[in-house]
């Protein structure tokens, strides 16, 4: 692993020299804008729309606009004197509960390693934190940014995850065409409930795969083969317009999923035998009802666990000729 951060980790008095490496890599397939006409890669360049002239990085500064066309310059080294200490040492505020801190917070993840002889120091924190539960809130400058972290315990190594400030989340308010005082329809939100229970399984992030990213190497590995690529027209999206069609028909495509097999068995041979118990039941009181009614009509209920199709309608059967 490259190192990209080398300090130390500080809380109280307690220095534990470390080393920082990246704990996720970017997967994403990387492509260039190519000139159709000679097949060669387009350049970026750095220019000067003002003089019309290239420019180097040695003639570059740094410069913010306080008003329209207007800025401040700075040159690099006073940056570099403002994060100075910053840089070197992540410095623990705090120590509070995983589960207080929104997801939404978080950045990017790093692992840390004990550099030169912090290696006691290192275990030191480790297992106090292990033992207590608590993650460390502390800061730290990488590249010149200044960030919160999170650091936490992950298996036998210190990981440390950046987190955004407080005043750089977006309020919710913000949001357009939130729904407001809506009443959900009960039998909607029973279904949807039972859907997600369906869909509920332990994360197991192996199964995860990037179904776009196998899909583009498959098609740069059949272009640098020579062969002729054709794509299936992608089907037109409908809108939904019945909503408790479409959870019922979601329910009977995903099928019932058990995470308890004792209950899983139980609950489909509980429903057979209460379906069967109400059909001997009203066979008896078809007769009579037909005889009065002439047609009977079977009525679909709401089922509790399974959604099965609704019956088929039936004729009365006609009373015997004596």
């Amino acid at each position: 692993m490259h190192t990209v951060w080398k300090g130390a980790i500080s809380f109280g008095l307690v220095h534990v020299p470390v080393k920082m490496f990246s704990a996720t890599e970017d997967k994403d397939i990387s492509m260039k804008y190519i000139h159709k006409v000679c097949g060669s890669p387009i350049s970026y360049v750095r220019r000067c729309p003002s003089c019309e002239v290239d420019v180097n990085w040695e003639e570059i500064s740094r410069g913010y606009e306080y008003e329209k066309g207007k800025y401040v310059l700075f040159e690099k080294e006073e940056l570099e004197q403002l994060s100075a200490h910053a840089e070197r040492t992540i410095n623990i505020i705090d120590f509070v509960d995983l589960e207080e801190i929104d997801p939404i917070y978080f950045q990017k993840t790093y692992y840390l390693s004990p550099d030169q002889a912090g290696g006691n120091a290192y275990q030191l924190l480790l297992e106090a934190m292990r033992q207590s539960g608590k993650i460390g809130i502390a800061k730290l400058a990488i590249r010149s940014k200044s960030s919160l972290a999170a650091i936490r315990v992950m298996e036998g190594c210190l990981a440390i995850e950046t987190i955004f400030y407080p005043d750089e989340i977006r309020p919710i308010s913000q949001v357009p065409n939130l729904p407001e005082n809506i009443q959900v329809n009960d039998k909607e939100l029973t279904m949807a409930k039972m859907l997600i229970e369906q869909l509920s399984t332990p994360f197991e992030p192996e199964k995860y795969t990037d179904d776009y990213r196998e899909g583009l190497l498959h098609l740069i590995e059949q272009k640098v083969a020579g062969e002729e690529i054709s794509l299936a027209p992608a089907k037109p999206e409908t809108n939904v317009i019945d909503l408790m069609a479409a959870l019922q028909a979601s329910i009977e495509a995903v099928g019932p999923v058990a995470t308890d097999p004792g209950s899983a068995a139980a609950a489909p041979a509980k429903r057979t035998r209460k379906s069967a118990a109400k059909k001997a039941k009203a066979e008896p009181a078809a007769a009579p009802a037909a005889a009065s009614a002439g047609t009977e009509t079977a009525t679909p209920t709401t089922p509790s666990v399974a959604v099965k199709p609704k019956p088929k309608r039936r004729s009365a059967a006609k009373p015997k000729a004596k």
